[in-house]
């Protein structure tokens, strides 16, 4: 049995004709862009000619290749850190960060747990004794949690932050305070007695009953245990703290409460107080002294009379104080509780975010639904939570959108023609792009790129839409390749087609996203070069596996299989007819027959001597052609075009069991050519699109004013729910920020005291900076240090006036006075470091309120060790700490007089609140007035920085404008050049960047009318805009390029290539965001989703009507001209018929004419050769075999040489 031969195999009896009885056509020297792509191309036909030949091979090389990239995402990490995500990386934010972690480590001193108040009822005044019952309420509940976790109880006592504990020499008392001592709660309810049923702690006297802060008076219990132990010292630091009767002598919210005490100011009224009167100005924590809580602290939406009285308020807030993971750690490692658990710095982690999820839990469930007030809680876990809410990759959202990509590739790519359907190939590209998504992203895991929202939110859908575009490209040029090239060289013409528009789209994207990695903000940055390594991983697998996919599928059809189901065979194959050559009479051919396509060989070669390029080709007939179509395209452009997944005659063969609907006769190009084009190129259309359009840049400039910088909080987490709820009343009621001005190193603090001092109150004097009230010093450690040397040279002078101190005794004395004669005698000096001389001659602080320097390091290890409640209270952080150092009044021996001096100091730092900051606005200004201090304290030899949340996450937007503008120009010179590399032509890359700006600019304005705010994330976007528009626009400008004729004609044959591959890039991108739309987060539906989406409308719209409007107006010259030779006689083109454009071809065409476009192709009319095939089922008329129909040819000039190719 005879072999069937393949599909464009000649019949064995062919012998192709003599090469010297064809004639000789010159077509002129090639230009160098010419003659560089040709050369580029030649390279992607011998790739894909590579591919198709071992395709087997490369396709398990690639998925195991691929696969093995995706493995590690095994390894991904993704980052929650709010510091480590937008900190600008190498800023000077950035270096000061590290310093502070450097001195401190990674930790704050405390982590804080908020509850906010507000009533149901808008505007209504919250400052009742009934608002403050349901606050204590909802607070007892908080406080009264605990959690069982490694068979321990775990209550708020154990875990609370705790101020300054003092150390005691009495064992008992120590033990009691260690129990008793309270945590830090700044609450409103700090004000009336029962603030004190918020601490738990309690102790055990004999003798009386449990005692606790409900019922705990400090001055009466030391009376009572003065008898029995030596309390001097301690009842000292309590009077310094002005402790007092602590909360029992405070007024009760319910004086009808039965434990009420009896010191209680309204025990025996029995009237309830007037909470605003309590409230002004401000609360105390046990200590009045050290423990002051500002009412800007406590309330919010305050109102006052023209006296300044308090009246009325429309929010209140607790804080709980929590240890840091490390504190809690610390405070327990080797205690009796925690020896049998293997007790560790996890271990506390997981402590501590139990309490504080149970914490909000119990909180928000304390007050019933039908009370006038509700309550909003809030804890650093409750952000962590959020923070790994909003990277969690939604697993849902993730395979409905693929599969959502799944089914329009297939369903798009489906045929009724069997043979020319490819379905399977759809399925297998978008799964290929899915492969290749997740290999890159494995591959970023492998290169240590942290995870963040950005990447598990966005990155895996905008991946898809830009990956699947060039896989309908690569597979409708496939489908679209001349059906008599041969077999083995199909793959090589899909690539020379399509290979230089999917490297020229895919190089800029790649450029784009590398260009936006230029904005410093680490979780942009690692969005950024994410996006680059994903799309470069996208391109690796369009240009190399996919082929692969394209070749096994060509072998399917060639046998005739079922697309899809490939196992089964087709019920409407395609039958191919031989058609025998012969002559005809009159070298004509009957008008009917106008969709006949001949396969010509055409051979190539360069003369030597004149270095021009000769095409040969074998004789030629003349045709009749059919009636002039509107702009039809007889021009195949060699470039491609991006997802052109309908074809320009596609359908117009059908066979006869498999008869197409007439539905299926329309498609965008036919739109294009028909309707489109012509409409938009005429004179009076192309004004009225360039009015258009410059209206719309020049609202876009307007709303480009309008857009503010800022990111709130509140813009991230999901409206509607409960943490929404907090945040948005946190930011209307109590947007207070802590900051500290922090002093460095490299300076003597000794001899700089007036120089820090003048720091503060500059400090102080800004607009941001909360005061505190007029009769509280300030709040900082040199205050403190100062003022407590004041107090103990006054207790010094008291006891010497009474000859209680002398030069060679102290013991008579008071604490204060033993502890300044100490400080007295210090000279500084290691060789003489007593001189009891000084004790009348020097002070602690001079007249002008400084501290001698050679005392100072000295008297800062005293106060340390003798004052942690100021210590504690003024937040100062020493680094390097001082030295322990113990007073001993008794001590007779005079080692006690040898005080250690403290190391020079390289870390201290002074508290502040801010307040007043609403807007971006509001933090740009504090923060250059912040940095103007320091930089001013610098020239006095201050080495100063302020640090804080508002100087790290606000302070970017210094400079974000600046290095949008950077990126943005960088980026369109980059697109400037690569395009003009790529496309070899200036002029045209000069247009395309032209509108390429226009574009940002207008998304940029579009971004100010729909209120989005400018910080990193919409800067990504809009320098990563200018890549993918380029997807819009550079096809149809290649278009352009490589077509011939009037500008008119180019742009219109353009439009008649791209309108559809544009079109159809365009829904496939959409359908790759639309599951954004469902996001649970309204951050990326308005960010990410609208943004985006906006950018591909602009892009459709610039892409497909102002750009060929523009190339028909100010478009380059063709980069290649009609060349008629060996027939004098030459017909022009008939003008366009009246009322639109409107291009015939001649009836007859000269027998040596040649065209070449950018890829040399030359077109001819000659006679078929043998091996040339048709399907018979069609809808032309039948005609008689007898004739030998001509047919249009063509052939690619690549460097391989002899190409067989058709149109």
């Amino acid at each position: 049995m005879a072999r069937p031969r393949s599909l464009g195999e000649p019949p064995p009896d062919y012998t192709p004709p003599s090469r010297t009885a064809a004639p000789q056509i010159l077509v002129g020297s090639l230009k160098a862009p010419l003659w560089l792509r040709a050369y580029f191309q030649g390279l992607l036909f011998s790739l894909g000619c590579r591919i198709q030949k071992h395709c087997g091979k490369v396709l398990f090389l690639g998925l195991l290749t691929f696969g093995a990239l995706a493995l590690g995402l095994r390894v991904s990490v993704i980052e929650t850190d709010l510091e480590q995500l937008w900190v600008e990386v190498g800023s000077r934010v950035s270096r000061e960060l590290q310093y502070t972690k450097e001195k401190l480590g990674e930790e704050a001193a405390y982590t804080s747990q908020m509850l906010i108040q507000t009533p149901r009822q808008e505007g209504e005044n919250i400052l009742t004794p009934e608002a403050l019952r349901l606050h204590l309420q909802a607070a007892l509940a908080a406080s009264k949690v605990q959690v069982s976790l490694y068979g321990k109880s775990w209550d708020l006592n154990k875990i609370c932050y705790k101020s300054g504990v003092p150390l005691i020499e009495n064992g008992m008392i120590e033990r009691m305070i260690e129990k008793l001592f309270p945590c830090v709660i700044l609450t409103p309810l700090d004000c009336f007695w029962e603030g004190a049923k918020l601490q738990g702690g309690s102790a055990y006297l004999p003798g009386r009953p449990d005692i606790q802060w409900t019922n705990l008076d400090p001055e009466q219990l030391l009376e009572e245990l003065g008898p029995f132990a030596s309390l001097e010292g301690f009842r000292e630091l309590l009077d310094k703290a002005q402790v007092g009767q602590a909360y029992v002598g405070r007024p009760c919210l319910n004086p009808d409460d039965l434990h009420c005490p009896p010191s209680a100011p309204n025990h025996h009224s029995r009237q309830a107080p007037s909470v605003a009167q309590e409230l002004s100005g401000g609360c105390h924590g046990f200590s009045h002294k050290f423990m002051h809580w500002q009412e800007e602290l406590l309330l919010g939406g305050m109102a006052r009379d023209p006296q300044g009285r308090l009246l009325r308020a429309e929010a209140l807030q607790s804080t709980f104080l929590l240890m840091s993971p490390r504190q809690l750690y610390e405070h327990f490692r080797g205690d009796y509780q925690t020896h049998d658990i293997g007790w560790s710095e996890e271990q506390a982690s997981t402590v501590l975010q139990a309490w504080q999820r149970r914490f909000v839990q119990l909180a928000q469930e304390a007050l019933p639904e039908n009370t006038s007030q509700q309550i909003h809680a809030f804890s650093s876990t409750t952000l962590d939570d959020i923070l790994h809410a909003f990277s969690e990759v939604s697993a849902a959202r993730v395979v409905g959108g693929y599969l959502l990509m799944l089914a329009y590739a297939c369903v798009t790519m489906l045929r009724w023609d069997c043979a020319q359907s490819q379905g399977a190939v759809g399925l297998a590209g978008v799964l290929l792009v899915a492969l290749a998504v997740a290999s890159g992203l494995g591959l970023c895991a492998l290169l240590g790129i942290a995870f963040n929202a950005a990447t598990t939110q966005v990155l895996p859908f905008l991946a898809l839409g830009i990956g699947v575009d060039d896989i309908f490209l690569l597979a409708h040029a496939f489908t679209e390749a001349p059906p008599g090239s041969p077999l083995q060289e199909r793959m090589g013409e899909c690539l020379l087609r399509t290979g230089p528009s999917v490297a020229l789209t895919s190089i800029n994207n790649v450029v784009a996203f590398f260009m936006a990695a230029l904005v410093p903000i680490p979780a942009l940055r690692a969005f950024s070069l994410q996006a680059a390594i994903v799309v470069s991983c996208n391109f690796a697998a369009v240009m190399l596996v996919f082929p692969a996919v394209l070749s096994l599928d060509l072998h399917r059809r060639h046998c005739r299989r079922l697309d899809v189901l490939c196992c089964f065979s087709s019920p409407c194959s395609a039958r191919v007819i031989q058609i025998v050559p012969q002559e005809l009479a009159d070298r004509t051919v009957p008008v009917s027959i106008a969709h006949l396509t001949a396969t010509v060989q055409a051979f190539t070669h360069c003369e030597a001597s004149s270095q021009h390029v000769v095409t040969s080709l074998p004789p030629q007939a003349h045709l009749v052609p059919p009636p002039s179509d509107p702009l039809s395209s007889e021009l195949f452009s060699p470039g491609g075009s991006t997802r052109d997944l309908l074809g320009q005659e596609e359908g117009t063969r059908q066979k006869a069991a498999c008869k197409s609907l007439s539905c299926a006769r329309w498609n965008l190009a036919h739109f294009a050519r028909n309707q489109f084009a012509p409409l938009l190129l005429q004179s009076h259309a192309k004004a009225v699109v360039l009015v258009l359009f410059g209206a719309l840049l020049g609202l876009s400039l307007y709303g480009a004013t309008l857009v503010q910088d800022g990111l709130a909080l509140t813009d991230v987490v999901p409206r509607g729910t409960k943490e929404h709820a907090f945040l948005s009343a946190q930011l209307r009621y109590f947007s207070l920020y802590e900051v500290a001005l922090v002093t460095q190193g490299g300076f003597d603090y000794a001899h700089s005291q007036r120089a820090l001092f003048d720091l503060h109150q500059r400090f102080s004097s800004l607009k941001a900076v909360l005061p505190p009230p007029a009769a509280q010093a300030p709040r900082t450690w040199l205050h403190y240090y100062r003022n407590w040397l004041q107090g103990i040279q006054a207790a010094f002078d008291q006891d010497w006036a009474s000859g209680r101190i002398t030069h060679h005794s102290y013991r008579n004395g008071s604490e204060d006075g033993a502890l300044a004669y100490k400080l007295l005698v210090q000279t500084g000096d290691a060789r003489e470091p007593l001189d009891f001389s000084q004790l009348t001659t020097r002070k602690l602080v001079d007249k002008e309120g400084l501290i001698p320097p050679e005392l100072f390091y000295v008297g800062l290890t005293v106060w340390v060790n003798s004052d942690p409640l100021g210590l504690a209270a003024s937040q100062a952080n020493f680094y390097p700490p001082p030295p322990e150092w113990l007073h001993d009044k008794y001590d007779t021996t005079g080692e006690n007089l040898r005080i250690p001096a403290a190391q020079p100091l390289e870390f201290a730092q002074f508290p502040f609140l801010l307040h007043g900051l609403q807007k971006t606005a509001d933090f740009m200004e504090a923060i250059e007035g912040a940095r103007a201090a320091c930089t001013e304290a610098g020239q006095a030899g201050v080495r100063a920085y302020p640090s804080g949340s508002p100087f790290l996450f606000w302070e970017q937007y210094l400079g974000l404008r600046r290095c949008f503008l950077l990126a943005v120009c960088i980026l369109l010179v980059c697109t400037f050049l690569v395009c003009a590399l790529l496309l070899l032509n200036p002029w045209t890359a000069g247009l395309i960047v032209l509108v390429l700006a226009m574009m940002t600019v207008e998304l940029f304005g579009i971004m100010g009318f729909l209120g989005i705010k400018l910080s990193a994330i919409p800067v990504v976007i809009l320098v990563a805009s200018v890549g993918i528009s380029v997807e819009f626009t550079v096809h149809v400008a290649l278009g352009f390029l490589t077509t011939q004729g009037s500008r008119n004609l180019r742009a219109a044959r353009a439009l008649e290539l791209t309108f559809a591959p544009v079109t159809d890039g365009a829904v496939s991108t959409l359908l790759g965001l639309l599951m954004l739309a469902g996001s649970n987060f309204d951050f990326i539906v308005r960010y990410f989703f609208v943004v985006l989406t906006v950018l591909t409308l602009l892009g459709l719209l610039h892409g497909l009507v102002l750009l060929p409007v523009l190339l028909s107006i100010l478009g380059p010259p063709p980069e290649v001209v009609q060349l008629y030779k060996e027939n004098p006689e030459v017909l022009s083109p008939p003008a366009p018929r009246p009322g639109g454009l409107r291009w015939g071809l001649s009836p007859t065409l000269p027998q040596s004419f040649a065209r070449v476009t950018t890829s040399m192709t030359v077109a001819l009319h000659p006679t078929p050769l043998p091996g040339t095939y048709i399907h018979p089922a069609s809808d032309e008329p039948a005609w008689s075999p007898a004739a030998t129909p001509a047919a249009n040819g063509s052939s690619n000039l690549t460097p391989r040489g002899p190409s067989p190719a058709t149109e």
